[in-house]
């Protein structure tokens, strides 16, 4: 058997804001190689837990460590830890008017070559690498010289955060409700981009509400949060039970 390298660990995680406790002694393990979904209800601590992971200020962690690559991150700044790979899409990305997305993508990719001690790339130089990365997904360059996501339909800004993860090469991707909003069509071109940007060598962590995601991307495993906690694990046929049952399938399976 091979043993898989650990991309992200978390022990016994506490987590809370404004003094209420929302995420209740969380463990999480991801490989290298491997695709994670959590699901569901609304309130149980999918997005907290995505947006603590990425360090957001707002959460306080008062128990328990997050470790990447085996490095202990639980106090690391949001900037440091995408430096080191770290990507969350957001699931409302957020419009800047004046900010050319051309601009943006340039600035978030210098920042992350300076970090690595790696020459800054000029704008020519870098519309041939943004260029490249937009023929993988199937995206317009008309959406380069547009401000950043304004305008944009829900699909468009998705695929947008799928292009910042697929340029940043993200060890670890973190999609938060990327297929809210969605029509058909725009969750199967999203689905397609995720497959096509997973690799051996980093993890893709989805929140998601929705069976169709799922049955998509057909990650490795699927968590159930409730309360603050992981209280289910297994595959892909969890997903559909839920659609089925409703969360009183875990109920079923105590």
């Amino acid at each position: 058997m091979i043993n898989k390298q650990e991309m992200l660990k978390i022990n016994n995680l506490h987590v809370k804001t404004n003094d209420k406790e929302i995420i209740k002694g969380l463990n999480l393990l991801i490989n290298k190689g491997e695709i994670h979904a959590i699901m569901g209800k609304n309130g149980s601590g999918k997005s907290t837990l995505a947006k603590v992971i990425s360090g957001h200020p707002s959460y306080q962690i008062t128990q328990g460590n997050i470790l990447f690559k085996d490095e202990n991150i639980t106090n690391e700044e949001p900037e440091n830890r995408s430096h080191k790979g770290i990507f969350l899409a957001f699931q409302y990305p957020i419009e800047v008017p004046g900010v050319s997305n051309i601009d943006f993508l340039r600035l978030a990719y210098n920042c992350k070559q300076k970090k690595l001690n790696k020459q800054e790339i000029d704008p020519l130089s870098f519309f041939k690498i943004i260029n490249d990365e937009l023929k993988k997904i199937d995206m317009n360059t008309l959406f380069l010289n547009r401000h950043l996501n304004e305008g944009f339909s829900g699909g468009e800004k998705k695929k947008n955060e799928i292009l910042q993860m697929s340029l940043l090469k993200s060890e670890l991707s973190i999609l938060d409700e990327i297929d809210s909003g969605l029509d058909v069509d725009a969750l199967k071109s999203i689905s397609k981009n995720i497959k096509g940007f997973a690799n051996e060598n980093n993890a893709i962590l989805l929140i998601t509400h929705y069976q169709k995601l799922i049955d998509y991307i057909q990650p490795d495993y699927v968590h159930i949060m409730d309360k603050g906690k992981i209280v289910l694990t297994g595959n892909a046929i969890i997903a559909s039970k839920i659609d089925k049952y409703g969360y009183e399938y875990i109920s079923l399976t105590k």
